[in-house]
């Protein structure tokens, strides 16, 4: 994510602000800029841009609930924002456990469609393009007691509103085993599913590219993801994959590689947007040194990524460390997964 600042003020602000809390003015993401605007407020809900008073907004339907901040332009006819008009399906907002809930996915979402439309990938809502489109159902369990099965189906992807409760998704993130579980990862995991498609699925050639790194993905997979929940994972699958879940079948592996990818993009935007500088002590035989002076979206060889992306996830396990936390970053990227995610990087880039 980039830094952003006030364009009244100055004042460092965050993606999710609506507010400047040091001067007052209101403020909302445009998505065509990928840019948090300072806004001065107009008649009728418009607001006009601080810098190009010309430009007049208003905001996405959903600012009313407050999980929304984004902008559309005022002679659109757009109710919603890029990012909730892929919106299916929505909790019941009667119920004000699901709306604060709601509130985190949203909040998950929008960073994930932030990335999405930095690394300029195709992106439309099912409402728009039926066949290609994306869109989420985010359900909450009923009163029968209904299961809600995560997961991606050609263009739908549904999220579990329970995995927006701390604590329900920390229970489960014990109950199964692993290091890392959290709403962004989520959202990215299930984006890789829709990626395969529109990206690799229909293409001779980068099928067979894909299967050559990630394995055949015409293997059973619903058997596939029984067998890795009745068996352990291979003792020696750190190897080779992201994580554990990545050796149910190839399209887990694509999944979880995919999220990988977002996750190193995104946090090395954020320490280029903040000049960030790691040069560990003189004593160490190896430095690792980093300098972040490339926006990360621009750079073509993913070698100068990894290199950066290393010393900055050991800075930040140490940091973690000495507040007494398990590790920020809890992952070991071998020399395959490095492979892998230069070939996400290489399909992005192209």
């Amino acid at each position: 994510m980039k830094l952003f600042k006030c364009q009244n003020c100055g004042q460092l602000l965050y993606f999710e602000n609506t507010k400047c809390e040091r001067c007052g003015y209101a403020l909302g993401f445009f998505s065509s800029q990928t840019d948090l605007l300072t806004l001065i407020a107009l008649n009728n809900q418009a607001f006009s841009d601080v810098r190009n008073q010309g430009n007049h907004y208003r905001y996405c339907a959903n600012s009313q609930y407050g999980t929304c901040n984004w902008l559309i332009p005022v002679p659109s006819n757009d109710q919603f924002c890029v990012a909730c008009k892929l919106n299916e399906t929505i909790p019941d907002l009667s119920k004000q456990d699901h709306l604060t809930q709601w509130k985190n996915l949203e909040i998950a979402k929008h960073r994930l469609v932030y990335t999405l439309l930095r690394l300029g990938l195709p992106l439309s809502s099912k409402h728009e393009d039926p066949e290609n489109g994306l869109v989420f159902n985010f359900l909450a369990q009923d009163d029968a007691g209904k299961k809600v099965i995560m997961g991606h189906d050609e263009g739908l992807i549904t999220i579990n509103l329970a995995e927006a409760d701390d604590v329900k998704r920390l229970a489960l993130r014990e109950k199964l085993g692993e290091p890392y579980r959290t709403l962004i990862g989520h959202f990215r995991h299930e984006s890789g599913h829709y990626y395969w498609d529109r990206l690799i699925k229909d293409s001779r050639e980068k099928l067979q590219s894909f299967r050559e790194l990630f394995g055949d993905e015409s293997v059973d997979y619903g058997e596939a993801l029984k067998g890795y929940y009745k068996a352990r994972p291979p003792v020696d699958w750190i190897n080779s994959y992201v994580s554990a879940y990545a050796t149910a079948h190839p399209w887990k592996d694509w999944a979880e590689t995919w999220a990988h990818y977002l996750h190193i993009i995104d946090t090395l935007e954020t320490a280029y947007s903040f000049g960030l500088k790691i040069k560990p002590v003189e004593e160490l035989e190896e430095k690792l040194v980093a300098n972040y002076e490339h926006d990360p979206f621009i750079v073509m060889d993913f070698k100068e990524l990894i290199d950066l992306w290393y010393p900055l996830t050991v800075t930040v396990n140490s940091l973690s460390r000495s507040m007494g936390q398990s590790d920020f970053y809890p992952f070991v990227i071998a020399p395959s997964v490095v492979e892998k995610l230069n070939y996400i990087h290489g399909l992005c880039r192209g």
